[in-house]
């Protein structure tokens, strides 16, 4: 059956699985009914009979629990720290001019660090396994002018919302109720 769509397999949720089911193993292996483990390992009589099928044909290795999903990461402990180092050093560090990171310059980081490509829109998993999030830039734009936008919520805008046009146009949504 496995886990929903997105959701991470608990490891140790699967260890204390694992152990009850050894611990019903080692029940059935004295002779206890399984009725009766069943109810010490609080489990139901259906799973602890599988569990004694799979004893039975493959002893306690059948009872193991399964490996890890998935692929196995192609990034080390190693490499996730040589990236955050990196990061912090900022992209100036490999030749950009500004010091805004985006995706593609994440990916040429994590290339240039660790030698493995990764694909832009996958790099920021990698960040948010970092623990980084999206931010905005401090500060606004250099040519920005104060006065100037001041002067246009004074004057422009207030021009601008008087004498617009189709205020109230119709909606040819199928849609919108009649």
């Amino acid at each position: 059956m496995g886990n929903p769509k997105g959701v991470r397999r608990d490891s140790e949720a699967l260890q204390k699985l694992e152990e009850r089911r050894f611990l019903a193993a080692q029940l059935l292996g004295q002779g206890v009914p399984q009725a009766e483990v069943a109810r010490r390992v609080r489990a139901s009589r259906q799973s602890v009979s599988r569990w004694a099928q799979h004893l039975e044909q493959g002893g306690r290795r059948a009872l193991r629990k399964a490996g890890r999903a998935g692929r196995k990461p192609r990034l080390s402990a190693t490499d996730l720290r040589r990236i955050e180092r990196g990061l912090k050093r900022g992209p100036e560090a490999l030749g950009y001019e500004t010091s805004l990171w985006t995706s593609w310059r994440v990916a040429h980081l994590i290339e240039t660090e660790c030698g493995v490509h990764y694909h832009p829109s996958q790099a920021w998993r990698i960040l948010q396994q970092l623990g980084w999030s999206c931010q905005r830039p401090v500060g606004g734009a250099l040519e920005r002018d104060e006065a100037k936008v001041r002067q246009w919520k004074r004057k422009r805008w207030p021009e601008i919302k008087k004498n617009a046009k189709n205020r109230a146009a119709p909606s040819s949504s199928s849609t919108k109720a009649d």
